[in-house]
């Protein structure tokens, strides 16, 4: 991935960025800053899979010719590593909104949380969180959901190639997912504190790999901005 340019006209003709999101940005705000960034100079500059606010990780920005290629990006096998909380359910599913339901977790054992890693293994249905970016009629669900709209969820086939716990210490585990494109792993994380009789909402995520893109080769954000704003002016060409 690494690369020198030498002229800003080079993003324009077609450039794959790795950017690591910052954790409460949204996945816009990083396509937003870095297309500032360009201007005066009118350049397309979108991403490869959205990561909500509350994540951090991984983005894969494209500019120019290459935004045409976002879909081939899109649909690459992903891998996260994040936090669960058993003994309480959200509505959003994560730490966006506040818990609606609590549980006991002091009959839970580390045998009965691996155990049930497997039935999450494989080809698996989930429905979309309530709180999630999808459209239905133009509007996204989290709008309906934030005035307190019902919303019709639709289930959604994934594949989860692997699911490991790497941490438990009651109430927070650790965990690693690799997965398809569209598996939320907001519901992932609910529907195995449900299959526990419990309750578990997502309490920090993080996408380490989306295809052979490595989150250990990304830029941050104002790293990124600061070549960028440099080649401009002629003052050196950076490495990318």
């Amino acid at each position: 991935m690494k690369k020198t340019y030498t002229q800003i006209q080079e993003f324009a003709e077609g450039q794959l960025l790795l950017v690591n999101k910052p954790y409460k940005w949204t996945s816009f705000d990083v396509v937003g800053k870095i297309r500032n960034s360009f201007k005066p100079l009118k350049l397309k500059v979108g991403h490869a899979g959205t990561l909500d606010p509350l994540a951090t990780g991984l983005l894969i920005i494209c500019t120019g010719k290459m935004t045409k290629q976002i879909d081939t990006f899109q649909a690459e096998e992903k891998e996260y590593t994040g936090t669960m909380t058993l003994g309480a359910t959200t509505p959003s599913y994560d730490m966006e909104t506040e818990p609606d339901n609590k549980f006991d977790i002091s009959q839970l054992t580390e045998e009965q949380l691996r155990n049930n890693c497997r039935q999450f293994t494989g080809d698996i249905q989930q429905y979309p969180p309530a709180h999630s970016a999808i459209k239905i009629d133009g509007e996204r669900l989290y709008e309906k959901a934030r005035r307190g709209e019902d919303v019709e969820l639709r289930l959604r086939n994934v594949t989860i190639t692997e699911f490991e716990l790497t941490r438990i210490e009651l109430p927070e585990v650790d965990f690693r997912v690799v997965c398809s494109k569209g598996t939320y792993i907001r519901s992932l994380v609910n529907d195995f504190g449900a299959a526990l009789n419990n309750g578990a909402y997502l309490s920090k995520l993080r996408r380490t790999r989306s295809g052979n893109f490595q989150v250990a080769d990304a830029w941050e954000v104002m790293e990124l901005v600061t070549m960028i704003r440099e080649l401009k002016t002629g003052d050196g060409a950076p490495e990318i």
